[in-house]
């Protein structure tokens, strides 16, 4: 179905262990609180053997077909020239073929509002994770109870106070404690297993089914704690650009899904023999003596967990800057060798708060997990319609078999997803609320830059009536003041490729100056990762002294006007960009009640436009030789 680039590279036990750390922090941590919300949560099980059997059966499946089948196997098949992530797969809807406009919309909208999604999950991830590992001190030390949620707090703003320094020095520890966490989880579950083999006749699904016939509406209400297994399975298909497909595969079947499987087939264990346990089944599976230890490597797993997330925001949020459905931020690179290693200020700042709030406002796992759920089986549906919708647009897979494959996944997930909606009223209003206001603010900054585009559109004079009133100019056929060129190069920076930028237009208007040679610059995004420096430029030569430079970008790369000017001197562009003066005009907008959207987003979207970061610091245009232009705009 695709050529799947990172199967290419190699993947040694490096490799494997580097996406270990990464990759299964998040549902590599879900043993410390799923079975404990099934049968201790708001709509919890009596652990009974039924219950027992049923609800570890459930996960067994759950993990082999939404995580197995689906990510590792299939979907992670689905690459955009090597990276994953629903992100990625909107990028491939937008160019693929033979789709209507309303369709790829529609698609593409979807694929935004699961995205908007993900930025929910990424602020109950770290809260519910920390909180859970560090209510084990409840467990081994009963009196310090009252400390929880201030640990849980001190942990958590260390965690986000560091992201500034980037992963690349603590991110060498991630795999070797993520290897000796599975490890452990493997060791601790098959212990309980050797006590009680009889645990592994859950592995049939027809105890699955038995469960369902037994408790009905309660089966299916527990669906909505049972998923909490398989949080975390979109970071494998996300983290397929960091990694490739092939280390992602080995260190899930090799270690992560043995590890996990062991773990919650001995936590049942334990609650058929002691129902008493169910209270924090993961915590009662380690002797007394080891709870403390435990303790300690949990919450170091989950800042591994947390950690991969927020980097996970950082990224998506990249990647919709690019796309065009943000405006421009800050975004530092924090490392010189490894290009997705990224800190962006303002969201680190926004997810930090959140979370503090979060666990503030919940003050335990349990009541942070009846918000867990809605956003991940939601961003599972959509990825599902948007992964079969490519496999069949793209890579021609025949119509049945798509349809086959989508609805298959579909059922599972939408069950999932309808029995979360029973927690909307416990906490899951905070995921929709948030993907509300995260999509409301993608679709109104997508809409105002097309709107805003047409209105300067409109008014930009033709390239080629603006370069014949040049020659009048100068050659003096027009009344006025003459026209003087100086010498060296003025760089014109426009969205635009095809019209006169208004920088150009109201720099000759009013000044009757233009240097000798003239470069409109034009940077646009692609809907790819990166793009090859052989085919990042396109030189176009006018007359007068103009030229047209097109410079294109992948959504994982950060525009660079310098570095392009040089790419565009090679295929004989005669400028010397280190001396070039740069021109960029500034657009104050002015919302006004006409047609094109509603007037609240004009407003937005002029507020998201006047705090956006400098256009000239994100292109990394020297800052001491930028002119800015300015004019307004009624949008």
């Amino acid at each position: 179905m695709s050529g799947a680039h990172p199967a290419a590279r190699p993947a040694g036990a490096g490799l494997a262990l580097a996406a270990l750390g990464v990759v299964f922090g998040d549902i590599g941590t879900s043993p410390l609180y799923a079975m404990k919300e099934v049968f201790e949560g708001p709509h919890n099980l009596h652990p009974d053997p039924v219950s027992v059997y049923g609800v570890v059966s459930l996960v067994f499946w759950s993990l082999m077909i939404v995580v197995t089948l689906k990510y590792v196997l299939l979907i992670m098949r689905a690459d955009n020239n090597g990276e994953g992530g629903i992100m990625a797969l909107v990028a491939l809807v937008e160019r693929a073929p033979r789709a209507t406009g309303l369709t790829r919309t529609g698609l593409v909208l979807a694929g935004v509002f699961g995205a908007s999604l993900f930025y929910g999950d990424g602020m109950i991830t770290p809260a519910v994770s920390v909180l859970s590992a560090v209510e084990g001190l409840e467990v081994a030390t009963p009196g310090v109870a009252p400390l929880v949620v201030p640990i849980a707090l001190v942990v958590i703003v260390a965690l986000f106070s560091v992201q500034r320094f980037g992963t690349a020095r603590v991110g060498v520890v991630f795999g070797p404690v993520m290897l000796v966490w599975f490890v452990l989880l493997g060791a601790m579950g098959a212990a309980s297993v050797a006590r009680h083999p009889g645990i592994l006749r859950a592995l049939s699904p027809t105890y699955a089914v038995s469960f369902f016939a037994d408790h009905g509406v309660g089966a299916f209400l527990a669906l909505g704690s049972v998923v909490l297994a398989v949080t975390g399975g979109e970071a494998l298909y996300a983290d397929m650009g960091h990694f490739g497909r092939v280390p992602i595969t080995w260190a899930w079947m090799g270690l992560a899904l043995p590890g996990l499987l062991l773990n919650y087939m001995g936590q049942g264990a334990l609650l058929l023999s002691d129902p008493g346990a169910q209270d924090n089944p993961f915590y009662r599976l380690a002797p007394a003596w080891g709870q403390l230890p435990l303790v300690v490597l949990a919450t170091l797993a989950t800042v591994i967990a947390s950690q991969a997330v927020i980097s996970g925001a950082f990224s998506v949020t990249r990647q919709a800057i690019q796309l065009g459905f943000l405006p421009r931020m800050e975004v530092r690179h924090t490392s010189a060798r490894e290009q997705g290693q990224i800190y962006i200020p303002a969201v680190n700042a926004l997810l930090a708060v959140s979370v503090v709030l979060l666990v503030l406002g919940f003050r335990s796992s349990s009541h942070l997990a009846s918000a867990y759920g809605i956003a991940v089986t939601g961003t599972f549906a959509i990825n599902t319609v948007l992964a079969f919708y490519v496999f069949r647009t793209i890579w021609r897979v025949p119509l049945g078999l798509c349809v086959a494959g989508a609805v298959f996944f579909l059922t599972v997930e939408l069950a999932f997803f309808g029995a979360n909606l029973t927690k909307v009223v416990h906490g899951g209003w905070f995921p929709i609320v948030m993907a509300l206001v995260v999509f409301t603010l993608l679709s109104t900054w997508r809409s105002g830059r097309a709107l805003t585009a047409r209105r300067l559109a409109a008014r930009e004079m033709p390239l080629r009536t603006f370069i014949q009133l040049l020659r009048a100019q100068w050659a003096r056929e027009i009344p006025g003041v003459p026209l003087q060129r100086v010498p060296g190069t003025g760089v014109y920076l426009t969205a635009f490729d095809l019209g006169t930028p208004m920088s150009l237009a109201r720099n000759v208007e009013h000044n009757h100056v233009l240097h000798q040679h003239v470069v409109l610059f034009t940077s646009r995004v692609e809907a790819v990762p990166r793009v090859p420096d052989a085919e990042r430029v396109q030189v176009t030569m006018l007359p007068q002294g103009v030229a047209r430079v097109v410079a294109s970008f992948g959504f994982q790369e950060q525009p660079d006007v310098p570095a392009a000017l040089r790419l565009a001197r090679a295929k004989g562009l005669d400028i010397d960009e280190t001396t070039a003066s740069y021109f960029l005009g500034h657009f104050t907008l002015n919302p006004v009640d006409s047609k094109g959207m509603a007037l609240w987003r004009k407003k937005l979207f002029a507020a998201m436009s006047k705090n956006s970061f400098r256009a000239s610091t994100y292109l990394r245009v020297p800052s001491d030789r930028v002119m800015e232009i300015g004019t307004q705009v009624d949008i």
